[in-house]
């Protein structure tokens, strides 16, 4: 969400990463945890801490919070 709120393209993260562009769908979608140094990488990317990006314990959908509201 981050990133698109921002207006980076999945190939544009990659890019700043250093990652294959498919990465980040699959580290998006929770089908991929990223390594420490792609999960930093990213962190200091956005100048925010890595637990606002990442955590052991899944984030609850935005899309369900919509639904319910």
């Amino acid at each position: 969400m981050l990133r698109s709120e921002r207006g980076i393209s999945r190939k544009e993260m990659a890019d700043i990463l250093g990652i294959h562009y498919q990465t980040i769908g699959y580290v998006e979608r929770g089908e991929y945890m990223p390594s420490l140094d792609i999960a930093l990488k990213a962190a200091a990317y956005f100048e925010l801490p890595v637990e606002t990006l990442f955590s052991l314990t899944p984030f609850p959908s935005l899309t369900a919070d919509m639904l319910k509201g």
